[in-house]
């Protein structure tokens, strides 16, 4: 078994977390007299909630059940909790209107990718894509917003992804340009970004959002593909998507397939869906090709740091090698050569990490 283990206590603010934001509100009656925390242990799980982007749901159901059990001065601290993260998301959201609105105006395609999944939560960044010059971009942000360049390093380089600071906005602005992937491998799935969006509203706001298929496509590239761990927001966005009926999984198969990610994206599903069922009792209804073409299932995640981790070796490591196969299989022989660097690149980080507590300038 992993080594990297969560002590036992942040384990069990973890189990409180998941329960909080997956099972049924009927059902938490027995957890209340775990929720009646002190302040340190509060402060932990809010901690939580925040490095896994549940802030305002997890929150909204702890204070639903600190009213149920009469317990005003619980609710009186979840309602600061839930005020102040309010207050950041109206913030941030102020400034990506007025961004994706600048890139309209200026003739520019701008999707908004992983940030708006989380919805009423907000992520602790902002994710932008769109097909636009990389010159003509980051002009635009540093004309209209005063935006700096922050320092890129190896990784950011070859996935074609810049990090902007603007005055004013807490939140780093991270715009992905014509490329998608750990080192950029992913063009034509990037390519089509736009012209599979479409308009959402949030909060009386408008936003072109990645199709169904493409957000459980990005989500896994992130997730099985270069973090190898998942936020708790990854699984209940995920799971609000399959249960909304919305998800095209024949075009999700063939868009996958396409890039290569097909093993990884069925995986992906089973795994959120497996985590489901530890704390509702039920599996994500999904077909049985998606299924059968995952590479394994929920019985290898395991908290660690504050996230839900999958093992690199073996089971991750076996997708790149699928990914990379199937890449240089149809001949697309400058992608695959962008996934061969992903080991010497994961190498030069562990290293890096290793020497000097951190992996910046490399992943």
């Amino acid at each position: 078994m992993p080594n990297s283990r969560l002590p036992d206590t942040a384990s069990d603010t973890m189990d409180i977390l998941s329960r909080l934001v997956l099972s049924p509100l009927a059902s938490l009656s027995s957890l209340i007299p775990r929720l009646q925390m002190s302040t340190a242990q509060l402060d932990e799980l809010v901690s939580l909630a925040h490095a896994n982007h549940v802030v305002v749901r997890g929150m909204e159901t702890y204070r639903s059940l600190m009213l149920q059990a009469n317990d005003l001065e619980q609710v009186q601290r979840a309602d600061g909790v839930i005020a102040a993260e309010r207050a950041r998301i109206a913030h941030a959201m102020a400034y990506l209107q007025a961004i994706c609105a600048a890139f309209c105006e200026a003739g520019l395609d701008v999707t908004v990718i992983k940030t708006l999944d989380h919805w009423p939560d907000f992520g602790s960044d902002m994710d932008l894509y769109t097909n636009a010059v990389p010159d003509v971009v980051l002009a635009l942000m540093q004309r209209q917003f005063e935006a700096t360049i922050a320092s890129r390093s190896w990784g950011d380089r070859l996935a074609g992804k810049w990090n902007l600071e603007i005055p004013g906005l807490p939140e780093a602005v991270e715009i992905h340009m014509c490329r998608l992937g750990q080192t950029g491998e992913h063009l034509t799935l990037a390519e089509n970004i736009p012209a599979r969006s479409r308009a959402v509203d949030f909060d009386g706001k408008r936003f072109r959002v990645p199709s169904p298929s493409d957000r459980i496509m990005i989500s896994t590239l992130q997730r099985m593909y270069r973090h190898f761990y998942f936020r708790l927001c990854d699984i209940v966005d995920s799971a609000g998507l399959v249960a909304s009926g919305v998800l095209d999984y024949e075009d999700l198969r063939r868009s996958a397939q396409q890039s290569g990610i097909w093993e990884g994206v069925a995986t992906y599903l089973v795994l959120v869906s497996d985590y489901v069922w530890k704390y509702t009792g039920s599996h994500l209804v999904l077909p049985k090709f998606v299924r059968d073409a995952a590479r394994f299932d929920g019985k290898v995640m395991y908290c660690g740091k504050s996230f839900l981790r999958v093992p690199i070796v073996p089971q991750s490591a076996e997708l790149y090698r699928l990914q990379l196969l199937d890449t240089f299989r149809k001949g697309e022989i400058s992608s695959g050569a962008r996934l061969g660097l992903l080991p010497w690149l994961a190498t030069a980080a562990a290293i890096g990490h290793k020497i000097t507590g951190s992996d910046k300038g490399i992943w």
